[in-house]
C-alpha cells in the first residue's frame, strides 16, 4: 500500500470548473492535472458498457510496458503518493483520495475522474498522471514514464475531519482498490484482510483458465460539503467476456458498510460466472495442522463460510485446505445472505504480529430478489499464507450466455462479527484428531471429530439432559456419538463428539445440529472431510 495526497487544479483548470458550476474548493489547487470536461451519468456509463458488449475486446494498452517492468516490488514499494495531492484534500466532505502507482504487477491502466452531481446531467474530467504526485528515489525507474500513463488504483483515507477514528488520515486508509476488480475494506477492528471483487469468471473450471475483469475507470462523485460519513465512487468493468458498471456508496462508520448496484453485459458464454465473489486465505486452523508446517497455532484470513438460506437455516461451513481443488455448492433460492467469515478472535491462537484475529468478517446481504441460484466454495491447496486460495460467490441457475445481462444490487457489511446474529448457538471449533477410545488400540482410518457450539439456547438445557447430535452422511458409519458441556465454566459451551469410518475415498459432506425435543439450538455445521 502507498501514501495519500491532495486534489489538484492548475488556474485556468481551476476557472473551466467554475464555469461548469463544479466548485472549486472540490479541486484544492494543489497540482493534479484535469483534462477537458466531458458528460456523465450513471446511465450513460451503462448504456456505454452495453455498447462495448457488442464489440469486439480490446484490452487496455499500457504505456512504456519496458519501464513498468522495472518497477519491480522493491522499486514500487518506494513510490510513495504525497497526500498534499490527495483530491478533497480540503474538502468537501471528509475523505480524501489517493493513488497507486502503476508497476510490474499492476500494468493496466486505470483512469480517474472527478465528478459533479453526477445523478444528473454532471461533467468528469479525468485526473492526468504525473510522477510529481509521488515522492520516489532519484533513480526510480518510475520517472521514466510519460504524462498519462495512468493510475494503477486508489485508496479512501481517513476523515481529514478527525471525526471518525482520530486517526491521522495522511497514515490511514479504509478502502484500497487495486489490481483487476479486487477491493478491500477494513472493518471494525482496523485491520484489512479478505477482498471483494467486481466479478469471477471460471474459477475453477476444468481445462479453461480464470478470467480477471478490471476496473478501467473510476468516477469520484464531489460530495455535499456536509457530508462527513459516505463516498460515492462509479466503475466501468471490462474483460474478454463481459462489460459493467458498478455504483459503490461507501459508508465508514464503526464498520464498513457498501451498496453497490451493478450492471453486467456478457460478450460471451461463461462457465462459472460468480457474481460478488469474496477471495480469502485459510492455511491452517485448529481443525487439521501437518506435524510441523510451522511456529503458529493457526494462520487464515478466514475460517468459514456462513450462509442464511431463503429457508431461514442458519448454516456453518468450516473452510478446508484441500490435496486438490474442491468446488461446493449451496442451492437456494432468494438467499438472505452468506459471507467468509474470521470468528476466532484470540490473540494466543495466532501469536502473529500481523493481526490474523482482527482481519474483518465479510457478509453480502441481497437488496431485493435474486432468484433461484447456489452459493458456491471454491477452495485451493496451498502451502503459505501469501496465497489467496479461497473464493465464495453466487452464481446464478441459468446458464450465462452471450448476450445475457444481469442487474444486482447488494450491501457488503465489512465487520467483527455477522450483522445478523441467528438467534441460536453458533460454531466456534472444528477439531479432528484419531479415532477409538484411550488406552485400546487405535482402528485405522477413525477420525474422531470435535464440534464445539457457543451460544444462549445452549444455557437453557436442563442439569443432567444432553443435546441430542443430529448427524448424516450419504457414507460412512458413525460410532461414539454424544455431546457434552465443554469443562471450562463457559454457559452454553458444548461439544458434539463422534468417531467416523468412512466409505471410500471422496470427499464425504457431513452435516450436524444440536437440538433438545423438537427444538433446534444450533446452527447446521457442515463439513467436507477427504479421506486418507
Amino acid at each position: 500500500m502507498l501514501d495519500r495526497r491532495s486534489f489538484l487544479a492548475a488556474g485556468g483548470a481551476a476557472a473551466a470548473l467554475a464555469a461548469l458550476g463544479l466548485p472549486e474548493e472540490a479541486l484544492a489547487a494543489n497540482g493534479l492535472k484535469l483534462s477537458q470536461p466531458s458528460p456523465f451519468s450513471f446511465d450513460r456509463l451503462v448504456a456505454q458498457a452495453k455498447r462495448l458488449a457488442g464489440q469486439p475486446y480490446a484490452a487496455a494498452t499500457p504505456l512504456a510496458p519496458e519501464v513498468l517492468e522495472r518497477i519491480d516490488y522493491d522499486a514500487h514499494g518506494k513510490i510513495k503518493f504525497d497526500p498534499s495531492n490527495a483530491l478533497f484534500r480540503d474538502g468537501p466532505g471528509a475523505f480524501p483520495v489517493t493513488f497507486f502507482h502503476l508497476g510490474r504487477f499492476f500494468q493496466t491502466p486505470v483512469r480517474m475522474h472527478v465528478l459533479e452531481n453526477s445523478d444528473g446531467d454532471a461533467f468528469a474530467r479525468e485526473v492526468l498522471y504525473s510522477p510529481s504526485y509521488f515522492s520516489m528515489p532519484p533513480d526510480s525507474p518510475a520517472r521514466a514514464l510519460p504524462p498519462g500513463a495512468g493510475f494503477a488504483g486508489f485508496r479512501l483515507q481517513e476523515s481529514r475531519l478527525g471525526d471518525q477514528s482520530k486517526l491521522d488520515w495522511q497514515k490511514n486508509d479504509w478502502v484500497a482498490f487495486l489490481g483487476a476488480s479486487y477491493f478491500r475494506a477494513i472493518g471494525e477492528l482496523y485491520q484489512y484482510g479478505l477482498s471483494a471483487r467486481g466479478l469471477a469468471l471460471d474459477v475453477a473450471v476444468p481445462d479453461k483458465p480464470e478470467e480477471f475483469p478490471t476496473f478501467t475507470r473510476f468516477y469520484f462523485e464531489t460530495p455535499a460539503a456536509n457530508n462527513t460519513t459516505s463516498m460515492t465512487v462509479y466503475a466501468l468493468l471490462e474483460g474478454p467476456s463481459v462489460t459493467g458498471v458498478f455504483k459503490f456508496v461507501m459508508q465508514r462508520g464503526k464498520a464498513v458498510i457498501m451498496d453497490i448496484d451493478s450492471r453486467l453485459f456478457l460478450r460471451r458464454d461463461v462457465s462459472r460466472l460468480g457474481l460478488v465473489p469474496l477471495t480469502s486465505m485459510y492455511w491452517y486452523s485448529e481443525t487439521i495442522k501437518p506435524t510441523a508446517i510451522d511456529w503458529r497455532p493457526e494462520v487464515h484470513d478466514s475460517d468459514g463460510l456462513a450462509i442464511w438460506n431463503g429457508a431461514g437455516e442458519r448454516i456453518w461451513r468450516p473452510l478446508n485446505n484441500p490435496t486438490q481443488t474442491r468446488a461446493s455448492a449451496f442451492a437456494d433460492t432468494r438467499p438472505r445472505g452468506f459471507g467468509l467469515l474470521q470468528r476466532d478472535r484470540v490473540f494466543d491462537n495466532f501469536q502473529d504480529g500481523v493481526n490474523y484475529e482482527k482481519r474483518p468478517s465479510l457478509w453480502i446481504e441481497p437488496l431485493g430478489d435474486w432468484g433461484e441460484g447456489s452459493v458456491q466454495l471454491i477452495e485451493i491447496p496451498t502451502d503459505d499464507e501469501i496465497h489467496d486460495n479461497i473464493v465464495a460467490f453466487w452464481v446464478p441457475k441459468a446458464d450465462a450466455k452471450a448476450g445475457a445481462s444481469y442487474s444486482l444490487q447488494y450491501r457488503l457489511h465489512w465487520t467483527d462479527q455477522e450483522p445478523f446474529p441467528s438467534p441460536l448457538a453458533r460454531c466456534v471449533a472444528t477439531r479432528i484428531g484419531r479415532g477409538g477410545q484411550p488406552g485400546q488400540p487405535r482402528p485405522p482410518g477413525v477420525r474422531k471429530f470435535m464440534v464445539e457450539f457457543v451460544g444462549q439456547p445452549l444455557t437453557t438445557v436442563p442439569f443432567g439432559v444432553k443435546p441430542e447430535l443430529v448427524l448424516t452422511a450419504p457414507r460412512g458409519k458413525f460410532s461414539y456419538v454424544f455431546a457434552e458441556a465443554v469443562p471450562n465454566g463457559v454457559p452454553g459451551h458444548w461439544r458434539a463428539q463422534f468417531d467416523f469410518t468412512p466409505e471410500g475415498n471422496e470427499p464425504i459432506d457431513m452435516r450436524l445440529y444440536l437440538k433438545t425435543g423438537d427444538k433446534t439450538l444450533t446452527e447446521t455445521w457442515l463439513f467436507q472431510y477427504q479421506p486418507g
